[in-house]
């Protein structure tokens, strides 16, 4: 039988042959950095896809599907200017990552994975 898009999702996600997505909040949240993800997973050839799409916009809708989550970061500013400048630059190159949270998908209770039903 086909893996499910969770199934697919945790595989890759354990497999470390990904740098464009990985465990974030100690196991709890998948992180996606969507530039590379593109190039690296959505860009593969037939043979080597792991999902049926090249559009990134086709994942985060079976992320929405399986009930998963968008979870925005929060960046904390200092108050001086140079330190202010600096944390806008890193939290802009942190823009392109995005946080997914799902309670039945968690690197810590494997077993869950089974309830991660679509919607």
């Amino acid at each position: 039988l086909p893996l499910s898009f969770p199934e697919k999702l945790w595989k890759m996600l354990e497999s470390g042959k990904f740098q464009s997505i990985w465990w974030s909040e100690g196991g709890k949240c998948v992180a996606i950095n969507t530039d590379l993800f593109k190039v690296e997973v959505l860009g593969r050839g037939v043979c080597q896809r792991v999902f049926n799409t090249r559009h990134i916009q086709s994942v985060i809708r079976q992320l929405n599907l399986y009930g998963f989550t968008r979870i925005q970061r929060d960046f904390q500013r200092s108050a001086s200017l140079p330190e202010f400048l600096a944390e806008e630059a890193a939290a802009s190159a942190h823009s392109q990552i995005l946080y997914y949270y799902n309670p039945s998908f968690n690197r810590a209770h494997p077993w869950l994975l089974g309830t991660c039903k679509r919607r």
